[in-house]
């Protein structure tokens, strides 16, 4: 059976409209068509971009998305960190799901606008991540946030971030998280699992051609030798302490089967973990064909998760 028949069949439509894209050739263009936030915002969240200073005094952009109307109770947050390979993609465009998340789980969100491989390569996103959450810390009171519901998130290469950041934070002695929900994350560099030889070059959507170029382009320099965890997290020898995760995959995603071991890894050293596996779907689906079944459960699945961890119920 080829790709497209193991395809749900509600997400077949899109992948004759997908063009044909090649690493590094069409990173340009990938860059432009992935800068744009969507133009409907909502009249119950502020959204506001601002510059925060890096410890060697370089300024990293941020967007806050907090409720327009909130009283005096300082509220959960949460970190986000954009997709996109580690070489494309701007905060903006996940605008409506910023706001979602700040409607749903009554937070205020911070995502950051990580430097870009290969201008910036590694160290420079789980850096500017690292930044960003000690500055979350720092402006506490500023923000109103509650530091005791402390979230992290992202999506793919925003994923793999977000559990390099769990275990940067957790070797570093904080800020602590509480909660952290890395989707479809980007976090092995070596590509030997069967899942990312499976989806192979000729599908049409993200697969195993482009993800070794990305991560080629992340790491640089650093991409012979010993590879840091916080580079690629699937390296990590030690998984215990980190925070309370949720996470999902498409069973078409070349990520799919580090994102098991990862789980697996995480349940074995006693980190409470929630994982979907979801049938027919490769990676991204959820972001390329938002209207569908499958992309709704899973978008809902994950908000609510978030939603649910940052406003615990009281015993």
């Amino acid at each position: 059976m080829n790709f497209d028949n193991k395809v749900a069949p509600e997400l077949r439509p899109i992948l004759s409209m997908i063009p044909p894209m090649k690493l590094p050739d069409d990173l340009a263009r990938l860059r432009q068509s992935r800068s744009k936030s969507p133009s409907q915002k909502s009249d119950d969240v502020l959204t506001t971009s601002r510059l925060i200073s890096g410890a060697d005094g370089r300024e990293i952009p941020v967007n806050i998305y907090e409720p327009t109307k909130k009283n005096q109770d300082q509220l959960p947050a949460v970190l986000w960190m954009h997709g996109g390979g580690f070489v494309f993609g701007l905060s903006p465009v996940d605008d409506g799901l910023c706001e979602t998340l700040v409607k749903t789980a009554d937070c205020v969100v911070v995502s950051v606008d990580y430097r870009l491989a290969p201008e910036h390569p590694y160290p420079a996103a789980i850096e500017d991540c690292y930044e960003a959450l000690l500055w979350m810390s720092e402006a506490s009171e500023e923000l109103n946030i509650d530091l005791s519901r402390l979230a992290i998130a992202g999506q793919s290469a925003g994923g793999g971030l977000t559990a390099a950041l769990s275990l940067m934070a957790r070797d570093k002695g904080g800020p602590a998280i509480a909660f952290q929900m890395p989707l479809y994350p980007m976090i092995d560099d070596r590509h030997t699992t069967p899942s990312s030889y499976e989806i192979a070059d000729e599908v049409p959507v993200w697969n195993r051609s482009h993800s070794l170029a990305a991560w080629n382009l992340y790491l640089g320099e650093h991409a012979t030798g010993d590879i840091s965890p916080y580079a690629a997290p699937a390296r990590a020898q030690n998984l215990a302490g980190l925070p309370p995760t949720y996470t999902c995959v498409g069973q078409l995603d070349p990520f799919r089967d580090e994102t098991i071991e990862y789980v697996t890894r995480l349940a074995q050293a006693g980190v409470n973990v929630e994982f979907h596996l979801y049938p027919g779907c490769f990676h991204g689906f959820d972001v390329m064909v938002p209207t569908a079944e499958v992309s709704e459960r899973a978008r809902n699945g994950y908000i609510n998760a978030l939603a649910e961890a940052l406003n615990p119920k009281q015993e």
